[in-house]
């Protein structure tokens, strides 16, 4: 069991710089129609001139595009691949609203090339049209697709793990749990990137860092209710993972939070109340990092430290 905080607790200028534009040329969508043309922006942006610098340039894997049940997956796989390979199933991030496999293709394919692990990155029906379960269903869904059809994937069926950042790391958390309740498919590690493990309950984070960069305290909120729609206020577990009733059995976790982020305390409490159920944990803090950061190495440099930390924690495994 680990636990590391970064020495330093300030932002890095590049960071300081994106809160100052985010304050201002930013507006936080508080309707349905407003998420949908945020989400519509952020897609496009994406694919403009500068996601090479920002997003990280991702490792020379092979990659193929595949549908299941009308849900688009990208399969990273290691180029020269011999024998079967583990896998790790990686959740996307973007407050269950936003956000596509492509986001996380600097860690999914780097997770790929360093580990030599077959990394399987899942879309997901996205909120308001689609609010609560429709995500849980979806990734317990590309849990069982991926366990199904892991030996046609090259992959070992007894070391299939599941990683996630933000939202992504609330489904990784969630189906890690529905795994150990419903006896398998077997979830061998589980990598929380920044989670948000509780819907409801707030914390002394989010009053810090509630104007942080790339995420705020309103945005999350928003967020939650447009992916709870109707049943905001249900308190399943399925919801807010920290809600379970046990904690216990589950497989071990390695989880990442950042000093300037409103959920910081989501990830430390989650990792507090696995260690207290005899679930091995490494816990790692980034004092100089923000909700978010591991999709902008770019502009957070530390978060190719904490990219390397999930390789050597998926690497000791074995």
């Amino acid at each position: 069991m680990r636990q590391a905080v970064a020495m330093s607790d300030r932002l890095p200028l590049r960071a300081r710089a994106l809160a100052f534009l985010q304050a201002r040329l930013v507006k936080v969508p508080t309707t349905a129609e407003e998420m949908i043309a945020l989400r519509n922006q952020r897609e496009g942006f994406r694919t403009g001139p500068v996601v090479g610098f920002l997003f990280g340039r991702p490792a020379d894997v092979e990659i193929e595009e595949t549908y299941v049940d009308g849900r688009r997956l990208l399969i990273y796989t290691p180029r020269g691949l011999s024998g079967p390979a583990p896998v790790v199933i990686n959740f996307h991030g973007g407050g269950w609203c936003l956000g596509t496999p492509e986001q996380s293709a600097w860690v999914s394919s780097n997770v790929a090339a360093e580990t030599g692990s077959i990394v399987v990155a899942p879309s997901y029906r996205l909120a308001p049209e689609h609010p609560f379960p429709a995500g849980v269903e979806d990734a317990w869904s590309t849990v069982e697709w991926v366990a199904k059809h892991v030996d046609d994937l090259g992959g070992d069926p007894s070391k299939i793990s599941v990683m996630g950042d933000s939202a992504g790391g609330n489904l990784a958390a969630v189906v890690s749990l529905m795994a150990r309740d419903a006896g398998g498919p077997p979830i061998r590690a589980q990598v929380l990137i920044y989670p948000a493990v509780e819907m409801y309950e707030t914390f002394p984070s989010e009053a810090a860092n509630a104007d942080g960069p790339v995420l705020t305290s309103k945005q999350m909120s928003t967020f939650g209710h447009l992916y709870m729609g109707s049943r905001y206020g249900d308190e399943t577990w399925q919801a807010s993972p920290m809600r379970a009733d046990s904690h216990a059995d589950l497989p071990p976790a390695h989880i990442i939070t950042a000093l300037h982020d409103p959920i910081r305390d989501h990830g430390t409490l989650y990792a507090d109340a696995l260690r207290a159920a005899g679930t091995p944990v490494d816990l790692v803090d980034y004092g100089t990092a923000f909700h978010g950061f591991m999709s902008l190495p770019g502009v957070a440099p530390v978060a190719k430290e904490a990219l390397a930390a999930i390789i050597t924690f998926l690497r000791d495994l074995d």
